[in-house]
C-alpha cells in the first residue's frame, strides 16, 4: 500500500463521521495535491499523504494542545511511527509557525519537528489554501477571507492567518507559476 492510500484511510477514520465538512475539505486538498504530481515526481506520494493527514489534529480523538498541526503530527509520530518527512509536513503545513506563535507553542513545534523541504511545504500550502471547506477549488484570497469570516476578526486563528498571508500568497503564486511553466 502506498503512503497516500494509508493516509487516506487513516484520515477517513478520524474525520469522516465526527467532522464531515473537514473531511470534505481534506478530500479536496488531497485531490489538489495529487494534481501536482507532474511537478513533484517521486515526492508526489508524500505530498498527497500529507494532504490527506494535514488536518487530522482537529479530530476530537486527537485534540491535546488545541493546535491541530502539532496534535496531528504528534499522533502520526507517536501512535503510527509515521515517516519523519510526513510528520514534519503535517506539523508545519500552511505557514503553521504563525499560529504556533499565537498559541505560545513555537518553541515546542520547532523542538519536536524540523522544517521540511520548502518545495513540499509550498505545494501543501497551495493545496490547502486553494481548497474550500467543502473541498472545492477556491482562490487563495477567497479562502483567507472565508477563514476570517468563520473565526471572526479577533480569534487567534484569524490573527495567525493575517500574519501568515504573505507566506501563504507567496506559496500559492510559486506553485501557480510552476504550473504555468509546464
Amino acid at each position: 500500500m502506498r503512503q497516500a492510500e494509508w493516509a487516506r484511510d487513516l484520515a477517513r477514520q478520524l474525520l469522516e463521521r465526527p467532522l464531515p465538512r473537514r473531511w470534505a475539505h481534506t478530500q479536496g486538498v488531497a485531490a489538489r495535491a495529487a494534481s501536482l504530481a507532474p511537478l513533484l515526481g517521486e515526492e508526489s506520494d508524500l505530498l498527497t499523504a500529507s494532504a490527506w493527514l494535514h488536518d487530522i489534529g482537529y479530530s476530537p480523538e486527537l485534540v491535546d494542545t488545541g493546535f491541530h498541526s502539532l496534535d496531528g503530527a504528534r499522533y502520526l509520530r507517536d501512535v503510527h511511527a509515521a515517516d519523519d518527512a510526513l510528520c514534519r509536513l503535517v506539523a508545519h503545513h500552511s505557514c503553521a509557525v504563525y499560529e504556533a506563535t499565537e498559541r505560545g507553542l513555537l518553541d515546542v513545534l520547532n523542538a519536536e519537528f524540523d522544517q521540511e523541504r520548502p518545495e513540499l511545504v509550498t505545494a501543501l500550502t497551495y493545496a490547502d489554501m486553494t481548497t474550500s471547506p467543502d473541498g472545492l477549488p477556491l482562490a487563495a484570497l477567497d479562502r483567507l477571507a472565508e477563514i476570517h469570516s468563520r473565526y471572526g476578526p479577533e480569534h487567534l486563528v484569524s490573527r495567525s492567518i493575517r500574519n501568515a498571508t504573505p507566506c501563504i500568497i507567496s506559496a500559492v503564486r510559486a506553485i501557480q507559476a510552476a504550473l504555468q511553466e509546464q
